[in-house]
């Protein structure tokens, strides 16, 4: 499955629009995690914690859109768009979405 952010694929040809796609995880924080990660906020430096889980967010995420673009026959995913919202104080939504098309390389 190709993906892009961009409008169209470079040496492909969108023969059809197949409509929108999307996939989303939701994901709690865990207690001892923020504990961590609050003892870096105070000496500074990346939040590992936090970096992985929302690294594993955006893949379960994109992986739900593949699927969803696969049962509409796509061959690819335009105009993608990822989004972030906070559910509860310790829990967030991560959405990504797109345009499911079919595809003929030039």
């Amino acid at each position: 499955m190709l993906i892009t952010t961009q409008d169209e694929l470079a040496g492909y040809e969108i023969t059809e629009t197949l409509g929108l796609v999307r996939g989303n995880t939701v994901r709690a924080r865990h207690v001892g995690k923020d504990i961590l990660a609050s003892f870096r906020t105070v000496i500074g430096g990346e939040v590992d914690e936090y970096t992985k889980l929302l690294a594993e967010s955006r893949e379960q995420a994109i992986d739900r859109m593949i699927e969803d673009a696969k049962l509409k026959g796509a061959d690819g995913i335009v105009c993608v768009r990822f989004m972030t919202s906070s559910v509860l104080q310790t829990v967030s939504e991560l959405f990504v979405y797109g345009t499911a098309v079919k595809l003929k390389r030039k």
